[in-house]
């Protein structure tokens, strides 16, 4: 199926794309970077902007560059390069193993960060490992830039704080300390490659005893979701098989299982035990590394 037509302008640098979507306010706009979301979605019928401002080739918004405290992510940035980053699998391991499971190689050449985290499509890895590691999101507006915690940003599927003059910019992913591990595990959809269930897990432990643990997963509900009963279950506990096991049965406790996803992969109830499983499996990985 071909789109209905439409309008596109290649966007000069990030504050024309801003000036470009508030000039074009009485239009359905939509912003271009790699396009693995928004291209199928036209396709199908599903998106029908009449235009396209595109900032796939806003070299300002591409690379990783290290910080003191992580790394700051460019919305362009392709997945590939997150996956294939040494410094990100040292010392924000649970983000690039998300990255290294999305898709296949061509879409991971193609696709964005930027993009993966705008379009906040439950299913995808990168939310729950963001939330898990504490990132944030840099928003640009007319205004200049504000930066939104990840627990903030994610209202809902396919919604966020960005307003609608406004472009994702970056993301920051906070780097682990030398006593922590992350780990990130998925249950991939064979259809589609997207996660029925995904895991994210950063711990922190002292001389054998857990003192922080985030575990945050996608794929369950409309948005990434912090699973607090699994992560009150962990911290003071002995980093042991026993206490992953303990912890991971709770994984569903947290969450509404009558507002879990429900599709032709699983079953609310389906997924509540999937959860469980892989974050099992998540935290038995993290737990070794400690």
């Amino acid at each position: 199926m071909y789109p209905p037509q439409f309008d596109h302008e290649t966007a000069e640098s990030a504050e024309h794309a801003v000036e470009l979507l508030e000039t074009n306010d009485d239009r359905d706009v939509k912003v271009l970077a790699g396009g693995h979301s928004l291209i199928p979605m036209m396709k199908t019928g599903l998106a029908t902007p009449d235009l396209l401002i595109d900032i796939s080739r806003l070299s300002e918004l591409s690379g990783i560059e290290r910080t003191d405290d992580g790394f700051e992510i460019g919305a362009t940035t392709n997945y590939a390069p997150v996956a294939k980053s040494d410094e990100l699998h040292d010392e924000a391991t649970a983000f690039a193993e998300a990255a290294e499971n999305i898709g296949d190689r061509q879409v991971r050449n193609r696709g964005t960060v930027g993009g993966n985290i705008a379009h906040a499509d439950p299913a995808s890895d990168l939310p729950a490992a963001l939330l898990a590691h504490g990132g944030s999101v840099t928003i640009t507006g007319s205004d200049g830039d504000r930066t939104v915690d990840a627990d903030e940003f994610f209202y809902g599927m396919y919604e966020t704080d960005v307003g609608p003059a406004e472009l994702v910019t970056s993301i920051t992913v906070p780097a682990h300390g030398p006593n922590a591990v992350s780990t990130y595990e998925k249950d991939r959809s064979p259809a589609s490659g997207y996660a029925i269930v995904g895991v994210a897990v950063v711990l922190e432990a002292d001389d054998g005893t857990i003192v922080d643990a985030a575990v945050t997963a996608n794929g369950a509900m409309d948005r990434p979701s912090r699973l607090s009963a699994v992560e009150e279950a962990l911290e003071g506990s002995e980093a042991t098989e026993a206490a992953v096991e303990a912890a991971a049965e709770r994984a569903g406790e947290s969450l509404n299982t009558a507002m879990m996803m429900s599709d032709q992969d699983a079953s609310p109830e389906f997924r509540e035990q999937k959860l469980k499983v892989y974050s099992k499996r998540a935290l038995t990985r993290a737990v070794s590394q400690l």
